[in-house]
């Protein structure tokens, strides 16, 4: 268990590319999800997915848990959670008007 727990910890982090790819994916299962792909492009799935990515990994420190040293399996996690939560977010601010 010491050496998953090490191997996750020491695995080397995202780079921009990787965050792009992740965020990507991400945004477009949350749009899935949500039921607004139809009204997305990819930019804005790639866009809602970094953002989500920010907030879903704020959110998550916040909780106590530690967002940089997961790896690729939780920050893809963080960051579907965090393009959920702002697409829930703007579906009720888009509603509105």
């Amino acid at each position: 268990m010491n050496e998953l727990l090490l191997a996750a910890s020491s695995a080397p982090s995202l780079g921009f590319i990787g965050w792009i790819i992740i965020g990507g994916l991400a945004g477009w299962i949350g749009s899935k999800i949500m039921g607004t792909d139809a009204q997305m492009g990819v930019v804005l799935n790639i866009i809602v997915g970094v953002i989500g990515g920010f907030l879903g990994g704020w959110l998550l420190t916040l909780v106590g848990f530690d967002v940089a040293g997961g790896g690729l399996i939780f920050s893809f996690i963080t960051c579907l959670i965090g393009a959920v939560i702002l697409l829930g977010i703007v579906g009720l601010v888009t509603k509105r008007r």
